[in-house]
Order: C-alpha cells, then structure tokens, then sequence
C-alpha cells in the first residue's frame, strides 16, 4: 500500500491505495467523483479523460501513484459554482451529446484542446484532435459544433479583456 497525495479540482487530497490501483479508480472510488467514466480501460475511448498538471491525460491508462503530487481537474471541477464552464455551456446549447457517457472524457478533451489553441480552432483540427475520444451515439457534428463555439466564445472574451 501507498499513500498518495493530490491536488483535486482545488483541493489536497490524500488516500492509501495499492500500487496497481488506477487513477481513474482512485477518482471514482476513493474521492466519489464518478464523472470521470471507465469505457475500455485501454485508453482508446476517452471517456476517462482529465486534465493532470494541465494537459489532458488518460486516467485509465496511469497509477494513482504516478499522480502524486500532481494538479487534476476532472469534470466536477469545470463549473463555477452554477455557472457552466463555456465548453460545458456550449455542449448543452449545440446538443454535443446524447447518452452523456463519453461527454465528460470529450469537454475535459476540448478544454485542454482550446487552451492549447488560443487563437481559435477549425474543424480540421477539433476532428483530428478527438481521435482517440469516442462517441456511439452521435456523428460528432454538433461535438464538433459545440467545440467551434466554446473555443470562438473563449477566445472573444479573452480579446476583450486583453
């Protein structure tokens, strides 16, 4: 057993787990944060995707052990309080899920793709950058759509406040 100790969505958490435990087990079962989903445990799906020291990781595919230390932001901790985070709003005004199950894994995705792309996105490159985050339910048009419009309303309010 191992103690670990983490920074999750803005506060210091610390658990004993076994070394084999995964970080996506951690978060779901030691912290209760169950918007973090498990889909294939191979890390092809994306539905366990959350955001470690900054970039969007895989939380299938790593130890609890491995994120000692570290700075996680899962889906819980997007939201201001009440107030949508705008990809989360933009995911409910452009209808960008269905069942909802990837739809966690696909905002953490889109966050960390439009922090990375401050100038803006088009939709070559959200369709390229969601490889490896799968949708059954939807044709990815309106994910897609919901992404375009979060990262045009995001990267409008930072022109404003620049």
């Amino acid at each position: 057993m191992t103690d670990v100790t983490m920074t999750v969505n803005g506060q210091q958490v610390s658990g004993t787990v076994e070394g084999r435990t995964l970080l996506v087990q951690f978060l779901r079962d030691n912290l209760g944060l169950t918007g973090t989903h498990v889909g294939c445990e191979t890390s092809q799906c994306g539905a366990c995707t959350i955001h470690m020291d900054g970039r969007s990781v895989k939380s299938c595919s790593m130890l609890a052990v491995q994120a000692d230390g570290a700075t996680i932001t899962t889906i819980e901790g997007l939201a201001d309080g009440e107030a949508l985070h705008p990809v989360q709003a933009a995911f409910k005004e452009h209808h960008g899920l269905q069942c909802g199950f990837c739809t966690p894994g696909m905002i953490m995705a889109a966050t960390n793709m439009i922090s990375r792309h401050p100038e803006g996105l088009d939709e070559k490159t959200v369709r390229e950058e969601l490889e490896g985050n799968i949708c059954r339910c939807t044709g990815y048009h309106n994910i897609v759509k919901a992404i375009l419009a979060a990262s045009e309303a995001m990267s409008s309010a930072a022109n404003k406040a620049a």
